[in-house]
């Protein structure tokens, strides 16, 4: 059996196909304004998706989905997966995490096959969300929830850092120092959703929000959100 920190690195790799290099989560709308210029401009925006918005969700929607596969409860990871395609607040959020998910998916059936992620796929058609997908393929392949949460976490982070320095606002070594700066709120969030429930949900990013709505008529991108 393959560790979970190798399936953690493969799943979560720029090679793995899931297109998550397209997607800015809004952030490219933030560096167009000038809210996002340098890297304490970036760290605080992330920061805040760590803290209070739609990473934070996504954590808590990823434990719920993994205790739902866990359980082999379908009913209860449609559930979840539903709910999760209604909190995107933008047709472009709702774009990120059903691609992401919906390819997620048909690359772990196809290469990474389990007879759990096969029963339970079915109920997350016709659109994964991104946060259940992974959640399904952890649970099935036995990878610890505060783990998988943590790794799903930094890989939100590393992507929009990614995407930052694409965007021109920071240079490769702040993206490094952001990514430390911001380790610590990705633990905390790991360790917190490990132990959340859906009364846990919220929000208050609502800048991260309002800039996925703009971003969709924004003149010049180069992210699909």
């Amino acid at each position: 059996m393959t560790s979970p920190d190798i399936l953690l690195a493969i799943w979560f790799s720029p090679s793995f196909p899931v297109g998550a290099f397209a997607y800015s989560h809004g952030l490219e709308w933030a560096v167009e304004t000038g809210d996002v210029r340098d890297a304490a401009t970036l760290a605080d925006w992330l920061g805040d998706l760590l803290r209070a918005g739609g990473a934070r969700n996504d954590c808590i929607l990823f434990a719920q989905g993994w205790r739902a596969a866990r359980a082999a409860d379908q009913d209860g990871l449609r559930a979840v997966n539903e709910l999760a395609l209604a909190l995107a607040p933008s047709a472009e959020r709702r774009l990120e995490t059903t691609q992401q998910g919906g390819s997620f998916l048909d690359a772990i059936v196809a290469s990474w096959p389990h007879p759990l992620v096969e029963a339970c796929a079915p109920a997350l058609q016709p659109q994964p969300a991104w946060p259940v997908a992974v959640a399904l393929a952890s649970a099935a392949h036995e990878i610890p929830l505060r783990r998988a949460c943590e790794s799903f976490a930094l890989a939100f982070v590393a992507n929009l850092v990614s995407a930052a320095v694409r965007l021109g606002p920071i240079g490769q070594t702040q993206g490094q120092q952001t990514l430390r700066a911001l380790s610590a709120d990705v633990a905390a969030l790991g360790a917190m959703a490990a132990q959340s429930n859906l009364d846990d949900l919220g929000g208050a990013c609502v800048m991260a929000d309002i800039a996925s709505m703009r971003h969709e008529t924004q003149y010049s991108r180069l992210f699909r959100s």
